[in-house]
């Protein structure tokens, strides 16, 4: 491959959202030149890193996937390998996989007022590249790969079996006829319990509070039968996907506005499922719906291998590891060989890289973000960040359109700049992923996301309905927008991002 390491725009990771914003500049017909920056030796990203046991999408593959290419197939949560394949050939479709530079590991990125350009840093192999560009894509998500959430337990020193992480799953760990703990109740340790269960002696899914868990089908109820019918592939795809996301914003809407009408309905399912086999203390959370995102399971699985016995759940608090186990508040002795804490994530945006404008740092958490995908003080730069309430695609298909339109409607001008700016009233302190979601990650995520304002468009909706007429549609002159030309470079970005 030719290195070109000056272009109109440089992407920062070959995940879900990098390859998705890559082909949104080919679809939109923007002209641009690109090229992908991807620390890792594969394209997939998150899906490329996570290989526990069981690693699946937590929202449908209908509205998981992209909108502009469909997912062939009728299981309503895919397994990672899957997703990691979907993405690749995607990528290789609409001709991306040529672009992306493998192994780059993107350090420090600079805005300079003077030259209207974003010089990238990155390493590879230990040594320094530099590339520049007029436009930045910051595709990584928005958590460490580098570091998990890992609260230190106390014993756990004294412990003689082995603790996992599944962001860092060895690849060579036995668990067949072992005891396991999953220490958690999110979305992956209830994906490793039913997972590691046909192997394990037994599994515990230790858990200081529930989670809201939702039984859903392995396959679409709809979507299979219309596949028997050779309904084509495509029509089958959109329609279900528009489905799915009105469902989507409907529970949503409902289990925020009748939270008591809403777990009656979930916890009603969950009974169901259990058939009197486990105390439902441990499906009860204290708070309402969607508080913390929803968590999902495909064909009751979870709940099924504690019906059988293969796995049990303990609702309580750790006391200290032992040498064999662990022991709770209650006094009860939890036996393990392996220890899995699925405790989550650490919160971090553009992989860590250091964001600076004219060689000054600038605070992520200080600034507010336009219509969801533009940093304020940010000049020609999006940071794509996906849905909390919803599929993370969505919001990244949108992001990208806008953002494809952009770039267009500044070449069609002759603006060689753009950089949101807002007035001091607009300013909340309220973060992009909302007030009203608890989830640990979130929380731990506060001093470093983003703000949102208190009106469009600072204000974050998180619902696509909203989002996609004014992202696809809506006109691009705003007066949050201040343009440039290089005839006249625009000299406030560095006293709009100091005032911030």
């Amino acid at each position: 491959m030719t290195e070109n390491r000056h272009l109109d725009v440089l992407i920062i990771g070959a995940g879900v959202s990098g390859i998705g914003a890559a082909c949104h500049l080919i679809r939109e017909e923007t002209g641009a030149s690109f090229a992908i920056l991807e620390r890792r030796a594969a394209i997939g990203g998150t899906w490329d890193l996570f290989t526990y046991p069981g690693i699946r999408s937590d929202s449908d593959m209908l509205t998981f996937g992209y909108g502009f290419r469909p997912w062939v197939g009728t299981d309503v949560l895919a397994d990672g390998p899957s997703i990691k394949q979907y993405v690749a050939d995607t990528a290789a479709e609409f001709g991306v996989t040529e672009h992306i530079h493998f192994g780059r590991h993107v350090t420090r990125v600079n805005w300079s007022s003077a030259d209207n350009l974003w010089t990238v840093e990155a390493v590879v192999d230990g040594a320094a590249e530099v590339w520049t560009a007029r436009f930045l894509i910051g595709a990584t998500g928005y958590y460490n790969y580098d570091q998990a959430f890992r609260p230190e337990f106390p014993g756990e020193d004294s412990f003689g079996g082995q603790i996992v992480h599944p962001q860092f799953w060895p690849s060579d760990l036995d668990y067949t006829g072992k005891r396991v703990v999953v220490i958690g109740s999110g979305a992956t340790a209830i994906t490793l319990v039913p997972s590691m269960a046909p192997l394990a002696e037994h599994v515990t899914m230790l858990q200081r509070s529930p989670s809201y868990i939702m039984p859903v089908p392995a396959a679409d109820p709809v979507a299979s039968p219309l596949t028997r019918l050779h309904v084509p592939s495509a029509l089958i795809y959109r329609s279900g996907r528009l489905r799915n996301i009105v469902l989507q914003q409907a529970l949503y809407k409902i289990c925020r506005s009748q939270p008591k009408l809403a777990r009656k309905v979930l916890l009603g399912m969950v009974r169901a499922q259990l058939r009197g086999t486990v105390d439902m203390k441990h499906f009860t959370p204290s708070y309402n719906p969607w508080d913390e995102r929803l968590c999902v399971v495909p064909n009751g699985d979870l709940f099924r291998v504690l019906r059988r016995g293969e796995a049990s759940i303990v609702t309580d608090h750790i006391e200290t590891f032992t040498a064999t186990g662990i022991r709770t508040r209650s006094g009860e002795e939890i036996p393990a060989d392996i220890v899995v804490s699925a405790t989550g994530l650490q919160i971090q945006l553009a992989g860590g890289a250091a964001i600076e404008i004219d060689g000054e740092a600038i605070s992520t958490h200080d600034r507010m973000l336009y219509k969801g995908v533009l940093m304020e003080g940010v000049p020609n730069a999006m940071f794509v960040i996906g849905y909390t309430n919803a599929s993370w695609t969505l919001k990244a298909d949108l992001a990208s359109t806008y953002f494809s339109r952009l770039i267009k409607h500044m070449d069609e001008r002759g603006h060689t700049t753009v950089v949101p700016l807002a007035s001091p009233e607009d300013h909340d302190t309220t973060s992009v992923m909302g007030d009203s979601m608890r989830s640990g990650y979130i929380q731990r995520g506060d001093a470093v996301m983003p703000r949102q304002g208190k009106r469009a468009p600072w204000r974050i909706f998180n619902d696509y309905f909203k989002d996609a007429p004014l992202l696809r549609r809506g006109a691009i002159d705003d007066s949050a927008l201040l343009f440039g030309s290089e005839s006249s470079a625009i000299d406030r970005i560095p006293a709009a991002a100091a005032a911030v």
